[in-house]
């Protein structure tokens, strides 16, 4: 029996006992992992898909959390002196099947539950720093400075006029 499971954007065709490397699963070392979507189970009877997969799913245990090998990215521009190299190495989680099951409900009530996280108390200084945020003084709004700007505006070219005007008093004479 087989199936094509997908996990990460890639698909996989997976059987009892096989040992795959998948993209990163949040999931810690020794920890079961159910992938519920299933595209196709194949058996002796044949091969069910679409609709007829239904709830299948399966189960699998993380074997470890690695990293895959190292991969070249190298760019180059002939005459332009324009090289860059760069690695990248992506994170992966290696799985070992350890079931497939046509009625995948049944995996997913024997799997563990997870523990819910803990609401952290506040520190103690943390309503200090609400209290400055509240004493600080507050900005003028937009509109009040916006009207500020256009009255400067005004008011400078006033003064240029007034420039201008003195100018061509002091050329006349």
């Amino acid at each position: 029996m087989f199936a094509v499971v997908k996990t990460g954007g890639k698909q996989y065709r997976v059987a009892k006992d096989d040992v795959i490397r998948v993209e990163k699963l949040d999931a810690d070392e020794g920890a079961t992992v159910i992938l519920d979507d299933v595209l196709m189970v194949a058996d002796d009877s044949g091969a069910k898909t679409g609709a007829d997969v239904g709830g299948a799913a399966v189960e699998a245990e993380v074997v470890e959390q690695t990293r895959n090998k190292k991969i070249i990215i190298y760019k180059k521009k002939r005459r332009q002196n324009y090289r860059r190299k760069k690695g990248h190495r992506q994170q992966v989680t290696v799985l070992k099947v350890v079931e497939i099951a046509l009625d995948g409900s049944k995996l997913k009530a024997k799997a563990p539950a997870k523990p819910k996280a803990e609401k952290v108390a506040p520190a103690a200084d943390e309503p200090k720093k609400a209290e400055a945020k509240k004493a600080a003084p507050k900005k003028a709004s937009a509109k009040k400075t916006s009207a500020k700007k256009a009255e400067s505006k005004k008011a400078g070219a006033k003064k240029t006029a007034a420039k201008k005007a003195a100018a061509k008093k002091s050329d006349a004479e």
